[in-house]
C-alpha cells in the first residue's frame, strides 16, 4: 500500500490530474445550482483534443459559451495565463480561471469575456506567448497562435452565483431576508428597596446591588 501525504498530491508533478478534476468539480457544482433554481436543460459538451481554444462548451437557450479553462492554487506566483486567437472565433468565447485550495476546494474565480452573446474581447495585440521549454541552446521558441493574458486584464468573482449569471445571464433569486435580531438584553441594577419581580417580568438582565 502507498504512503498517504496528509498534504495530498504534488500540483506540479500532477498538474493535469487536477485540471481534470477540477473541471469535473466546476460543471458537477454548476449544474446542481442551476437544478437547485430549477434550470434543468443547460447541456455541456467537453473537448477532447483543444484544437479550438477551448475546454468547455456550456449552451442554454440560444446562447452558447465556449470556455477556456485554467486551474492555479491559492498564493501561487501565476501572474498571466495563455489562450488561443481561435478562442476570438468562437461564440462568446471566454477564460474562467478556477483558484483552488491545495486540497482542491474552490477558493474563487477570475473571468476574462464579454457579455453573454459576445466574442472574446480582442487579444492579438497582446505578448506572443513562449514555449516553456527552451531548445539545446536554451532559446523559447514564439507560439504565434497563443497570447498572453496578464492577471490583471481578469475580474475576480468569488462566488459560483455571479460565474454562472456572468456565464449564461442566469437571475438567481434573491435570497429571503435574514430574520430581525433580538433586542439585546439590557442590564438593570437593583437597589434594596427596588422590585424585583417587576425586573424579571420585563426580560431584562438583572444585576442586584447588594
Amino acid at each position: 500500500m502507498e504512503d498517504i501525504d496528509p498534504q495530498g498530491a504534488d500540483h506540479s508533478i500532477h498538474s493535469v490530474l487536477r485540471e481534470r478534476i477540477v473541471e469535473h468539480l466546476f460543471v458537477g457544482r454548476a449544474l446542481q445550482r442551476l437544478w437547485q433554481i430549477g434550470i434543468t436543460d443547460v447541456e455541456v459538451l467537453r473537448s477532447e483534443f483543444d484544437a479550438g481554444g477551448y475546454d468547455l462548451v456550456m449552451s442554454y437557450g440560444n446562447l452558447v459559451r465556449h470556455i477556456q479553462l485554467k486551474v492555479s492554487v491559492v498564493n501561487a506566483t501565476t501572474r498571466s495565463i495563455t489562450a488561443s486567437l481561435k478562442l476570438q472565433e468562437r461564440p462568446s468565447g471566454c477564460v474562467l480561471w478556477i483558484v483552488v485550495e491545495p486540497c482542491l476546494d474552490i477558493a474563487s474565480y477570475r473571468w476574462f469575456g464579454d457579455s453573454p452573446g459576445k466574442p472574446l474581447p480582442g487579444i492579438e495585440k497582446m505578448r506572443v506567448a513562449k514555449h516553456a521549454r527552451g531548445n539545446s541552446s536554451g532559446h523559447k521558441a514564439e507560439r504565434p497562435n497563443q497570447r498572453v493574458i496578464p492577471v490583471s486584464s481578469f475580474k475576480r468573482i468569488e462566488s459560483l452565483e455571479e460565474v454562472l449569471t456572468t456565464l449564461l445571464g442566469v437571475n438567481f433569486p434573491l435570497q429571503a431576508k435574514a430574520s430581525e435580531p433580538s433586542q439585546p438584553s439590557q442590564s438593570v441594577v437593583l437597589g434594596a428597596g427596588d422590585s424585583l419581580q417587576s425586573t424579571i417580568e420585563s426580560d431584562h438582565q438583572v444585576i442586584v446591588d447588594v
